[in-house]
């Protein structure tokens, strides 16, 4: 009798106890925190009146196409949507594309498509070539994202880029494409590539069908963590000259690839510029309002984006930084214009220019002139900063002692450095001894 009246009250207790747990989380649950039931219902707030639905989300809703999966631009798409999403007011829908070039037909052709992430050698080259009638009147840029380092890998036979003239080699989409086709072709390498999505060019490398296998991805790229350490290698691309005008001096580094490249050691590579581009649309248009708002949204939140848990190249990102020869998005160009008065712009094209001009005589190795940059973009912000405190004629004397003093460095530091990496080089400039 006592156990019936036991298991009574246990039973009795145990159906009490959900409702009582229940109340209880219901009392203690977090500020802005959601049950199922709630983010379900937020999801599907209009019922079934489809076509309000549609009148509240879709002026609200910008569609970007981002790079091929699994590539940075993918995840350079879901940390925008991650920060600038804001309920009914925006959201970003990320859409995993095909490349660099693709992302330009897809925001040139396709319905709803209204940003997209490419390259600035892809619009140089489909500007050139006229594929697409007057590209700079149909297309803006909102601004430069990050640099995408290009990264060549091949057996370990093949020790410098010269060495598969004549080779076969994969590429994962037109951009690519056209980013390798322009860096064999001004360094005078002929070789026969091929398209076809990385882990088949991977495979078929590592089968012998094929030589070598190119892919354009901000560093680290996430597919070497399947490459065999053992087998394969990257292969170094030197700053040579004719690659100047375009590209940026890189290097792949340990950090980025500990199972590829050995602790303390690099890779010189180049880098292109990724950029955010967007249809001309005239501003009296709802596709610009879109665009404007998420422009807004971005450029106000852009600072969170720099900080964990959001990919480390956005630590590398300059929003005001120009694109050379293109038009910035107006509503992004008069966010700059009402915070800056034009002056950060300004300062911006000054330095390109005072940078281009020492590009055009440099011959250093790209590890100086890394650093050397470096140092003298500090001096030069050092020196506006002089500048905006002194008289007019103290501020000619103080630039003129400057520039005498960085030429004198800049000689003495690019001897050194042609000493220590002469081998380096003639490996890496077409028509050296070595070649």
């Amino acid at each position: 009798m006592k156990k019936c009246k036991l298991s009574a009250c246990l039973a009795a207790i145990a159906f009490a106890l959900p409702a009582a747990t229940s109340t209880s989380m219901a009392e203690q649950k977090p500020a802005g925190s959601a049950t199922l039931n709630e983010s379900i219902e937020a999801l599907f707030s209009y019922g079934r009146d489809i076509d309000t639905a549609k009148e509240r989300l879709n002026p609200y809703t910008v569609t970007i196409i981002t790079g091929p999966l699994g590539g940075t631009d993918e995840q350079i798409g879901a940390d925008l949507a991650s920060v600038v999403d804001d309920g009914e007011k925006l959201r970003l829908l990320p859409v995993v594309g095909r490349g660099s070039a693709q992302s330009v037909a897809d925001v040139l052709y396709l319905n709803n498509v209204d940003l997209g992430i490419t390259r600035s050698d892809t619009l140089d080259f489909l500007e050139t070539k006229g594929l697409t009638g007057n590209l700079k009147r149909r297309l803006t840029y909102i601004t430069k994202l990050f640099n995408e380092e290009m990264h060549v890998v091949a057996p370990k036979a093949i020790e410098k880029l010269t060495d598969l003239e004549g080779k076969t080699i994969s590429v994962d989409s037109v951009g690519a494409l056209i980013t390798a086709t322009t860096v064999f072709d001004r360094l005078g390498i002929k070789s026969t590539f091929v398209r076809m999505e990385e882990t088949r060019g991977y495979e078929k490398l590592r089968k012998g069908e094929i030589d070598a296998m190119i892919a354009i991805q901000g560093s680290p790229w996430k597919f070497t963590n399947e490459i065999q350490k053992d087998q394969f290698h990257f292969v170094s691309i030197g700053y040579a000259v004719p690659l100047q005008a375009t590209y940026l001096p890189a290097q792949l580094t340990a950090k980025d690839y500990p199972t590829l490249i050995a602790e303390g050691e690099r890779v010189d590579t180049i880098a292109v510029p990724a950029i955010l581009v967007a249809y001309n649309w005239n501003e009296d248009t709802a596709r610009y309002r879109k665009i404007a708002r998420f422009v807004k949204a971005f450029f106000t939140k852009f600072k969170e984006l720099q900080s964990p848990p959001f990919h480390a190249k956005w630590r590398d990102v300059v929003l005001s930084a120009p694109l050379k020869g293109w038009k910035r998005f107006p509503a992004a160009q008069e966010w700059f214009d009402e915070r800056s008065d034009g002056v950060t712009s300004e300062t911006r094209r000054q330095f390109d220019q005072f940078m281009a001009t020492r590009a055009s005589a440099s011959e250093m190795a790209p590890a100086a002139m890394l650093d050397q940059n470096a140092a003298l973009y500090k001096e030069f912000l050092e020196w506006r900063k002089e500048t905006d405190a002194k008289p007019p004629v103290r501020r000619l004397r103080a630039h003129r002692h400057r520039i005498g003093r960085t030429k004198a460095k800049s000689r003495s530091d690019s001897e050194q450095s042609q000493r220590e990496d002469a081998p380096q080089q003639a490996d890496s400039i077409p028509g050296s001894a070595q070649q």
